[in-house]
Parts: C-alpha cells; sequence; structure tokens
C-alpha cells in the first residue's frame, strides 16, 4: 500500500489557511462547540467515503485530499482562527 502525500499535504495547507480565516461574530450568537467538530469530522468522513479515491490510487476507499483539508479547517480554526478580544482597563 502506498500512501501519497501530495493530496495530503496541499488539502491540509489549503484547509489551514481556510480555518485561519474563520472568525466568531459575538452579535450573531454562533458557538463553536466541541459538538459541532464531531458532526463535521463525521460529515466529512461520510464525503470522503463517497467521493472516493484519486482516479488510479489505490491506499485507501476514502479521498484523502478531501479528509486532510477538513483537519486543515479545524486545526487552522483552534489555532489562528480565534478571536482577539481587547482587554477592557
Amino acid at each position: 500500500m502506498i500512501i501519497y502525500f501530495g493530496p495530503l499535504i496541499f488539502g491540509f495547507l489549503l484547509g489551514f489557511i481556510l480555518g485561519t480565516r474563520i472568525r466568531t461574530n459575538p452579535e450573531s450568537g454562533l458557538k463553536f462547540d466541541a459538538s459541532v467538530y464531531l458532526i463535521f469530522i463525521i460529515v466529512a468522513f461520510i464525503i470522503s467515503y463517497l467521493l472516493g479515491p484519486f482516479p488510479y490510487y489505490e491506499d485507501l476507499p476514502l479521498a484523502n485530499g478531501f479528509l486532510a483539508a477538513a483537519i486543515g479547517i479545524i486545526m487552522g480554526k483552534l489555532i489562528f482562527g480565534r478571536e482577539k478580544i481587547p482587554q477592557k482597563t
């Protein structure tokens, strides 16, 4: 079994960059709890399975690049996508 690192790296980087752009708006009332991330991962696995691998790839029956992008979105959101609230003095 050969693991192709190109789609994994490119998907993760693209997802990470998109994840850093996600900001929460305190006025909207939307919150990203752990349940939202869990549902996102479950839906990403289902879509990844339905998409299937790239043509001529025979490593896993999943779209590895899509799954890496989904993980990159979550990592980018958790690391850099937080709202910077100024401290009140």
